[in-house]
């Protein structure tokens, strides 16, 4: 590993702690960097605040040392203004003479002006460090701007027979595959997201909340289908716990390309992201539909011998597989 990916590794460190907390924005990392030793680190916390870059520069103690230093950076620097003022200008304003930035902002408002603004201001700069896991970081800001509708993830658990759920039980609430540690890997993951989304029976059968009680963190708005209107007032998705988002058919055609339609909506919503958890009818659409990004499922220890089969996906690729006490985690990604 050299010197610049070296950097900008700790650049993607950095960004991560945005995780859940910079929407709409993405994810940032930024150090600045004399004499092969960081003098300054930062990233982007949320939306309305102070860039990576800004946070980085701001650190420096010894400010003469910035116009003999390189400022590494995740994601390259804005270059317009929005609810702050352009990282780029902030950089050539701050004299520092050489610029390393993991990849390209795709946003249309960026997308190459900021590193043109850069060169055209006599700074050296190299684009392209550790480029594929700088997109990865981003992922769903990317998907959002490239593609045009949020990242979408996949989430259920099964029994060792491939069962997500019982044929009977005694009350309206969720059926346990997983532990009590998986189920807070999942309230992490919850906070993590702008939306969370379950189908109409998910409703009925469980009564889930579909917050972040067990970790802390924003909670997701909750979007639920509901095409006839047939949830309770009185469910927990109701309460004043987080924002809930109700789809019924006056907001989308049901009888066709529901997955599509839901994307559609959360695109214009603004959303960058959604994590899906059930019910089984709900998860198979957007398989069938072929429009997800990622799934993560866990693999319990128990059986059920009966009850309603976990979603099939057809075309996958593992990424990795984590081992919860007795329970396997798998994720795969869309081919």
């Amino acid at each position: 590993m050299n010197s610049n990916e070296k950097y900008i590794k700790r650049c993607l460190q950095l960004a991560k702690n945005g995780l859940g907390t910079t929407y709409p924005n993405p994810l940032v990392g930024s150090v600045v960097v004399y004499n092969d030793e960081i003098i300054g680190e930062g990233w982007h916390k949320k939306s309305g605040e102070a860039h990576a870059e800004v946070n980085a520069i701001n650190s420096v103690k010894d400010q003469s040392l910035l116009s003999k230093a390189t400022i590494y950076v995740s994601l390259e620097p804005c270059s317009h203004f929005g609810k702050t003022p352009p990282c780029a200008d902030l950089i050539i304003q701050s004299k520092i003479p050489n610029v390393v930035i993991g990849t390209i902002d795709p946003f249309a408002k960026v997308a190459g002006n900021g590193i043109k603004k850069l060169i055209e201001a006599g700074k050296k700069v190299v684009v392209g460090v550790l480029e594929e896991e700088c997109n990865e970081l981003n992922q769903r800001f990317f998907t959002f701007h490239n593609k045009k509708r949020p990242y979408i993830i996949l989430k259920w658990a099964e029994s060792q027979d491939g069962f997500i759920a019982p044929l009977t039980k005694d009350n309206k609430e969720p059926y346990w595959i997983t532990n009590e540690f998986s189920r807070q890997l999942v309230h992490k993951w919850r906070s993590e997201e702008q939306a969370i989304l379950v189908g109409t029976q998910t409703v009925i059968d469980d009564n889930p909340s579909l917050t972040t009680r067990d970790w802390k963190g924003n909670n997701p708005i909750r979007i639920v289908l509901d095409q006839n209107h047939r949830i309770s007032k009185e469910s927990h998705i109701f309460d004043n716990q987080a924002k809930t988002i109700t789809l019924s058919a006056n907001e989308i055609d049901f009888s066709k390309n529901i997955g599509i339609q839901i994307a559609d909506f959360l695109y214009n919503k603004e959303l960058q992201s959604v994590f899906i958890e059930g019910g089984r009818q709900t998860l198979q659409t957007f398989i069938d539909e072929n429009i997800w990004d990622e799934a993560r499922v866990f693999k319990g220890s128990l059986f059920l011998n009966e009850g309603t089969k976990a979603p099939s996906i057809h075309s996958k690729k593992i990424k990795k597989e984590n081992l919860i006490t007795d329970e396997l985690l798998t994720f795969y990604n869309h081919d």
